[in-house]
């Protein structure tokens, strides 16, 4: 299928199915993750940030929260490893990348797509506005290649001594090379082998997931 037309006629229909499906697969994943969160963390379920989208129009991105309720002002955007502000829950939640599935609401939305360049917050995108011109030509998406290249950043992170300036200066500029690198191979084939990839990732970390899990509520957050 040509990508021109992929993109304009199959990708969204591929998307909202997908979406539909993953939510109705999931459901038992959406009930049992707010409850660990209330009843382990308290507070509210749900992180909202704003993102930018197609066409640099913004968005709320939605989130499992993963984080203290006031984390985006006692810190910095980016999340290096043994970021105090991570609460018990979220490290599991983060290390599966199950804090994600709620932008399954985005895709059916029509904000995001399931495969496409992970949405950046505005500042980051404001410092690379040319090579943003381009990728968001398209939806941002929940998965990619740089989504599954930097599957750990997080740990990346951890190794400078300032994490956002490790951020802008390496990690995002090669994430962008690998979003500018999806769009020229974007079609059906690839999002199913991207999608197929991402659950490979993530099923090698279900040992050691569940293993934390079951001593999750049991563990002290640092705050």
């Amino acid at each position: 299928m040509p990508a021109n037309f992929y993109l304009r006629y199959g990708k969204r229909t591929f998307d909202f199915v997908s979406g539909l499906l993953g939510v109705i697969l999931l459901a038992p994943l959406f009930l049992m993750i707010p409850l660990l969160i209330i009843i382990c963390d308290g507070g509210p379920v749900f992180f909202r940030q704003r993102r930018v989208g197609k066409g640099f129009e913004p968005f709320m991105l939605l989130k499992f929260r993963t984080m203290i309720n006031d984390a985006p002002q006692k810190g910095i955007s980016v999340t290096a490893g043994g970021d105090p502000r991570i609460t018990a829950v979220g490290r599991a939640l983060r290390k599966t990348k199950l804090d994600e599935l709620p932008q399954l609401w985005n895709v059916l939305k029509g904000e995001m797509s399931i495969v496409g360049p992970r949405p950046e917050v505005p500042g980051y995108v404001e410092s690379f506005k040319e090579d943003y011109e381009e990728i968001l030509k398209i939806r941002p998406g929940i998965t990619d290649y740089a989504a599954i290249e930097f599957r750990n950043e997080e740990e990346t992170l951890g190794r400078y001594e300032s994490p956002e300036e490790g951020y802008l200066n390496d990690v995002l500029p090669e994430k962008i090379r690998l979003y500018k690198k999806y769009i020229r191979d974007i079609g059906p084939g690839n999002d199913l082998r991207l999608i197929w990839l991402t659950l490979l990732r993530l099923a090698g970390n279900s040992k050691s997931v569940h293993r934390e899990s079951r001593k999750v509520c049991h563990s002290r957050t640092d705050a």
